[in-house]
């Protein structure tokens, strides 16, 4: 085996239950981890049984009791080390994200990074987990609202960021006091148990109790619409399409539950004439093919100014000409686009472009299969240019790949009126100099999205601001700023230190 692979404790057979440094799995049934960039087989996991998760919700129950009761900064000491133990295994962590995932080992490292980022971050926060204190109209009392530990949050990640993502959510909820069930995607779950490996050791030596960083590797059939249902997990931070979003919040909203979903996004990048037009192309083309074109906040539609148009579409011609001989395995350094992750995401930007042609859109560059040498597997394809309109059909919808449609624009209120005009509303940008334009599209008038930008791309958010977007996206956030109120319990108190007993609003009640 990979000594890579030995070093993060993955066997040739993995058991896909964990309670934080214990290890279990009554199931039968067993998933192989392939990778997509050569589909050979890495590992194998075996999965939860229904039994398996009754016993993991009970500990985490049982250690939600404990883990809330210990000072914040406290917890923040914990979270602190899995940051400094995440930063001893960041080489080989980030080599198995690439290996599983398949985006390139440059992206695979800034993934952990992203991780350690967090845990500084969450650290932080630890002691910030502070109320306001308001005056009373009433004489003698004092308001004040505080933050109270929420209970078991349930959290389902998808394979594009299949540890990240974890860290965004498992780490404020830690410090918050709530205790962690996570169930990763199907075809990433070797990088979660090696997270899980590589925190257990932190786990131990501070004596944390089984039951605060759960894991929970299962098919759908046997956790899937019953875990989201669950009235035991009051909260759910929820990662994957719109589709799979509106079906599982529907399934918590029935049950008056919580959640956080990260859905589909469809973002736009708007380029003016003023714009620093070589900057514009170098962050879009990475916004459009990073990761293959497998982010939610990749780079899908670019509007650009009449004016400029021809202009820039000839630029990116020539750097996606450039870019397409570097497209091969992301384990080799030169590489910057690797693989999509499975055949039917293949099938999926092949049909985009086929049905974006028979809507009238004409591609400019790419659009076809990677003439791999193996031509029995190939899961790489050259990514799209392609010249469209922004009511196609096609164009309204994610396509989870390297496709970016560009459009032409007149004025800057049609801009941002294009910009708006799908169902997502997760990340958006604009390329200008002129103030007035980026004003007006970071205005209550301009960008309808979650994350609205100026000079720089809709791909590639630091840790430190909230994340989510609007519409059907879901309307969530995680990660920075106040994120960590969507974890805790909001509670209103009232003190009254007088002797008398005065009511609100001046209102007279004797007897």
């Amino acid at each position: 085996m990979d000594p890579i692979l030995k070093r993060l404790k993955i066997e040739n057979v993995n058991s896909g239950v964990s309670t934080g440094a214990k290890w279990f799995s009554s199931g039968k049934e067993e998933t192989p981890s392939i990778s997509p960039i050569n589909n050979k087989e890495i590992a194998r996991v075996k999965n939860a049984s229904l039994d398996d998760y009754e016993e993991v919700v009970k500990k985490a129950q049982e250690a939600f009791k404990i883990w809330r009761e210990k000072p914040a900064p406290e917890r923040g000491e914990v979270v602190r080390q899995i940051g400094n133990a995440l930063r001893e295994y960041k080489v080989d962590l980030g080599h198995l994200v690439t290996l599983e995932m398949g985006k390139i080992n440059e992206e695979g490292l800034g993934e952990v990074q992203e991780m350690i980022d967090i845990c500084d971050f969450a650290v932080g926060q630890s002691r910030l987990l502070n109320g306001f204190t308001m005056h009373s109209e009433r004489k003698k009392h004092r308001i004040y609202d505080q933050y109270h530990p929420l209970g078991i949050v349930g959290l389902i990640t998808s394979f594009n960021f299949p540890v990240a993502v974890w860290a965004w959510n498992a780490m404020i909820a830690a410090v918050c006091g709530d205790v962690v069930i996570w169930k990763p995607s199907s075809k990433t779950p070797l990088t979660a148990i090696a997270v899980q490996n590589i925190i257990s050791g932190v786990l131990k030596e501070n004596k944390v109790p089984e039951g605060v960083f759960n894991l929970v590797v299962a098919k759908s059939s046997t956790l899937g619409d019953n875990f989201v249902a669950d009235r035991r997990i009051p909260l759910f931070s929820i990662t994957g399409s719109t589709a799979v979003g509106k079906r599982l919040s529907g399934i918590i909203g029935k049950r008056l539950g919580r959640s956080i979903l990260e859905l589909g996004g469809n973002n736009a990048v708007i380029i003016a004439p003023s714009a620093n037009l070589e900057m514009a192309v170098k962050s879009v083309v990475f916004g459009a093919v990073g990761t293959a074109g497998q982010r939610c906040t990749t780079t899908r539609r670019l509007i650009v100014h009449e004016s400029i148009y021809d202009k820039v579409a000839e630029k990116l011609i020539i750097a996606y000409k450039s870019i397409s001989g570097k497209v091969g395995n992301p384990l080799e350094q030169d590489t910057l686009i690797g693989p999509l992750i499975s055949e039917d995401a293949v099938n999926n930007f092949l049909k985009a472009i086929s049905q974006v042609k028979k809507e009238g859109g004409k591609v400019l560059f790419g659009g076809v299969p990677y003439d791999c040498e193996n031509r029995s597997f190939c899961h790489y394809v050259i990514p799209a240019l392609v010249e469209a309109e922004n009511h196609y059909p096609i164009v309204q919808e994610e396509t989870f790949a390297p496709i970016l449609y560009l459009i032409k624009y007149k004025t800057i209120e049609e801009a941002i009126a294009l910009n708006n005009d799908v169902p997502q509303g997760l990340s958006s940008a604009i390329f200008t100099r002129n103030l007035q334009e980026s004003e007006l599209f970071l205005s209550e008038t301009g960008s309808d999205c979650g994350i609205a930008n100026v000079n720089i791309g809709t791909s590639g958010a630091e840790i430190g601001g909230a994340f989510g977007g609007e519409k059907d996206t879901g309307g969530g956030r995680e990660s920075g700023s106040d994120s960590w109120k969507n974890y805790m319990r909001r509670q209103t108190n009232t003190i009254n230190f007088g002797d008398d007993l005065p009511l609100a609003q001046g209102i007279q009640f004797g007897f």
